[in-house]
């Protein structure tokens, strides 16, 4: 049986409402070009929300998060009215300890941030397939998320979507111009990162602060970094990478989107 698991890179929150955000179109054709099974729930692990432990949220019907300052005011009027699954949320949690991750956390209050709302809004609009949201543990390593993903890879057979979102670059504080629109230093670990899933290095993904290029000007914090070792360990260590899209925004952030296929 043919499965797969998922990395999108969400990028910025002002793709919610910005039609020049090419990424949108790549979301908006999920159904119809990427994943055209209907789940029957969503994990999502979303760089946006940090724990001590492994969290995941068991929320009937989870609010929209604006965790977001200073953008325009229609950004803060968005929706996304999906369902929550609590069932999914137990069993993640009785995965996770049987694989001996013993503190973990089941939220019955947080709702969705915006690297799960923004990017699902575009993917799932109806708003129709209940999802939970996992967290991720910044001051461990990739290992520690990579283990978490193996985990979790029966969910696969459960018809259950697995999406890490984080961003394979995402935005530095500093965007000067760069001769060809895209800092080289993005470029390079970008490459790298494409290079090495294609290839199957998983392993050099686990330590890629010891294996890529400029790994601190890309993620001089490891969270939107992480969500994709979930999403590798979860897929299988014999899986196939394959990215589904790239592109560019702000000179130095990649919206490079992947996808594992296990068999």
């Amino acid at each position: 049986m043919t499965s797969e698991t998922f990395y999108i890179s969400h990028g910025s929150p002002i793709m919610s409402i910005d039609e020049t955000v090419k990424a949108r179109q790549f979301l908006r054709g999920w159904k119809e070009k990427v994943y055209c099974k209907t789940p029957k729930a969503i994990l999502i692990i979303s760089a946006h929300w940090e724990t001590d432990e492994p969290a995941i949220t068991a929320v009937d019907r989870p609010d929209t998060i604006y965790d977001f300052r200073n953008f325009p005011a229609p950004m803060y009027q968005l929706k996304y009215p999906a369902p929550g699954a609590p069932d999914l949320a137990n069993r993640v949690k009785e995965l996770l300890n049987a694989a001996g991750f013993t503190s973990v956390h089941v939220d019955k209050e947080r709702g969705l941030d915006h690297g799960a709302w923004v990017p699902l809004m575009f993917m799932y609009p109806e708003a129709d397939i209940p999802v939970c949201q996992l967290s991720v543990q910044s001051h461990l390593g990739g290992t520690h998320h990579y283990n978490i993903g193996k985990a979790l890879a029966p969910l696969k057979e459960e018809v259950i979507l697995i999406i890490g979102s984080g961003s394979a670059t995402p935005p530095s504080n500093a965007t000067p111009s760069f001769p060809n629109g895209i800092a080289p230093w993005a470029v390079a670990f970008d490459d790298w990162l494409e290079e090495a899933l294609i290839s199957g290095r998983y392993e050099d993904v686990n330590h890629y602060k010891s294996k890529s290029p400029n790994w601190k000007l890309a993620h001089p914090e490891p969270e939107h970094l992480y969500p994709l070792h979930v999403a590798i360990g979860a897929a299988g260590e014999n899986s196939k990478a394959e990215l589904i899209h790239r592109s560019w925004d702000y000179g130095t952030m990649s919206y490079a989107s992947y996808k594992f296929t296990s068999i």
